[in-house]
């Protein structure tokens, strides 16, 4: 190239105009642009070179302004009209021939341009243009305008999202709820991001991180500021569809035969009592006291009959199943069944006459079951009375109640009898949490009267299920626990008496296990035992109920061994996972809680190490039932009693950092 010569360069991801001064090596050339600059261009920067004449640097803005009113899209695809048929290449001088009639330098560049900016009409082939074919100028045309309509819709939900940052309430479209679910999934799924959710949030100029997108969903008011991650990245869940809605609701106003009214024994005119937490509103077991003539007393364990609502395999029935069991949180209950079935005629309310499966016992003064009957029934229940209610009667030995004193003492025999026979009793205290209008309360559920004699009566009548099971060849969901291999009792003895002891007890056991096949059950020290004391809430007890009452009725049962051994595994399945968002849902409102009193100082008992090697400790807040990893800074020893104060805490990431303060 001549000194002089006119060329398009690229450089730094931008295209100049400049005028060759001289070569720079065996291969660039230096060229100035119009302010003076010099640069050094190897030959493949240089993008077009302006034919005809010479310049100086400081006629490039002359040519520039000279070439401005030919670039007209327009003209551009009137030339594709012309030579799209035959399919004819061109090149800019060519062109610019074609569509002004002229070929001046200003115009060839100026159509250069247009050729460099187009991405319809034409195609670059080498140092020629080869124009589109018509379908295919439509179809760049189709997909160019959904890139527009895509950008527009970008730009109105940036702007809505600011207006939503200041407080506006506003509506999402289809599109916009799709992205920030696509925020939410970011998320739960902990940093699996999508190409959208990075640039959503680069956008925002806010970190790419879940931390980033978290905090934008709650501040949009998209997400609740407790929102609970651990239910959000689980499978179960939280509503009910309509067609389940609608089937509950039919049931209730309509319900179908009661298979089971033929040989239903009418109980109604024992004295029941229903106890159960306050906040509690599916009600199903109820406890009664009977003397005999022959003075022989029986116990009465009536259960709640769902299953008079339903039939194995329908709507309700399958919904059941998929939910497996009523979830408990702080924030409420997700139950199994909808609530207007759960609560109301499912439940043994108080002072009416409900349906029930009653399990009647007459054990020997040691506490072992001498005779029992399990017969479908009517009760209705007299009190609906609270574990704090049942305490206080207990403990004034109210005359009147005299039937609430028996079961008490029967409760006490029975325990007695497992633990000869080997039942372990693990009483360590526990946080009951409740959020209530984001109050957080963290109360102590000690041992209490009323909690013991419910649960022993409860585990009666799981024994009663299993023997009745036994003995009918029955295929039940028989639940055993392994026996494990506890401490010598010289080690247990060197323990501090207390939760220190019986967590190195806890420590020992194995998680209990649902088969077909009976088994014992370590812990509570029974050769064979079947959970069905809540139907309501727990799809196995309600499995239990259908092949109890089908044997009743002298049926076949429901459901066969194999049959029911693979609904036992998804509903196992099912249930573990509830289980864990349960345990983390409390984890989080138990770190939160402490968050909102992080000045406070609490008691704390060392019941273990952890790590004795990194000082790590297991430490028991006795004021709030709550246990928790820390590291001591001295030599303590196990059931030592310090005091802690929280120094760093971070419910959504599972972070508590506890300090001994001074003794």
């Amino acid at each position: 190239m001549d000194k002089g010569t006119l060329i398009e360069f690229h450089t730094d991801g931008d295209t100049r105009l400049g005028v060759i001064q001289r070569p720079d090596g065996k291969k660039n050339w230096v060229a100035s642009d119009a302010q003076g600059r010099n640069y050094s261009l190897h030959p493949r920067q240089i993008s077009f070179t302006v034919a005809g004449q010479t310049y100086l640097s400081e006629d490039i803005p002359d040519f520039v302004q000279a070439a401005h009113p030919y670039q007209d899209p327009e003209a551009l695809e009137l030339a594709w009209e012309l030579l799209s048929p035959d399919h004819r290449l061109t090149n800019p001088q060519e062109l610019a021939h074609l569509i002004f009639s002229q070929s001046d330098p200003p115009i060839c560049y100026a159509v250069h341009r247009l050729l460099s900016e187009d991405r319809i009409f034409f195609k670059q082939k080498g140092e020629y243009y080869e124009p589109r074919s018509p379908q295919q100028v439509q179809d760049i045309r189709h997909q160019l305008e959904k890139e527009a309509q895509k950008q527009a819709e970008a730009s109105t939900f940036y702007s809505k999202i600011e207006r939503a940052l200041q407080g506006e309430n506003l509506t999402w479209s289809a599109k916009e709820r799709h992205l920030l679910e696509q925020l939410e999934q970011f998320v739960i799924l902990e940093g699996q991001e999508s190409r959208l959710v990075a640039e959503l949030l680069s956008q925002l100029a806010r970190p790419v991180t879940p931390t980033g997108a978290q905090e934008l969903l709650v501040r949009l008011g998209w997400w609740h500021p407790h929102e609970n991650l651990a239910l959000r990245r689980s499978s179960l869940p939280t509503t009910f569809p309509p067609s389940v809605v609608e089937a509950a609701t039919m049931r209730v106003e309509d319900p179908h035969t009661d298979p089971d009214a033929p040989w239903r024994v009418d109980l109604t005119a024992l004295k029941v009592y229903t106890i159960d937490d306050i906040s509690t509103k599916e009600i199903d077991d109820g406890l009664s006291w009977e003397c005999l003539a022959d003075g022989d007393e029986r116990l009465w364990i009536h259960i709640a009959d769902p299953g008079r609502w339903l039939t194995p395999g329908d709507i309700l029935d399958q919904e059941a199943r998929r939910r497996s069991t009523s979830v408990y949180l702080p924030t409420g209950v997700i139950p199994m069944f909808p609530e207007g079935l759960a609560t109301g005629p499912m439940s043994l309310q108080q002072g009416q006459t409900c349906c029930a499966l009653s399990f009647g016992v007459i054990l020997h003064p040691s506490g072992e079951i001498r005779d029992f009957q399990i017969t479908a029934s009517w009760v209705r229940p007299t009190y609906r009375l609270t574990y704090e209610d049942v305490d206080e009667l207990l403990q004034l030995q109210v005359e009147r109640e005299q039937e609430l004193l028996h079961l008490s003492q029967w409760a006490q025999r029975r325990l007695d009898w497992r633990l000869a026979q080997g039942a372990i009793q693990i009483q360590m205290p526990e946080a009951d949490i409740k959020v209530t209008d984001d109050q957080v309360e963290v109360q102590v559920q000690n041992h209490s009267p009323a909690r013991f004699l419910v649960a022993e009566m409860m585990i009666l009548a799981g024994e009663v299920t299993a023997r009745y099971a036994q003995s009918a060849g029955l295929a039940m969901p028989f639940r055993s626990q392994p026996q494990p291999e506890l401490p010598r009792e010289e080690e247990l003895l060197q323990l501090p008496g207390g939760p220190v002891r019986t967590c190195a007890i806890r420590r020992c056991l194995t998680k209990s296990e649902v088969s077909t096949t009976p088994g014992r059950h370590a812990s509570l020290g029974l050769s064979a035992y079947v959970q069905a004391t809540s139907p309501i809430r727990r799809y196995g007890d309600l499995l239990a109920h259908w092949q109890l009452k089908a044997h009743l009725r002298g049926e076949a049962p429901v459901f066969a061994a194999a049959e029911l051994q693979s609904i036992l595994q998804t509903v196992t399945a099912t249930t573990q996972e509830a289980s864990l968002v349960e345990r983390q849902t409390n984890r989080y409102w138990s770190l939160e809680y402490l968050r909102r009193h992080g000045e406070g100082v609490w008691t704390g008992l060392i019941l273990r190490w952890l790590r004795e090697d990194s000082d790590l400790v297991l430490v028991l807040l006795e004021e709030l039932g709550l246990e928790l990893g820390m590291r001591v800074q001295r030599a303590v020893k196990l059931g030592e009693q310090i005091q802690v104060q929280i120094t760093h805490v971070d419910p959504y990431r599972d972070v508590i950092h506890l300090r001994e303060v001074s003794r």
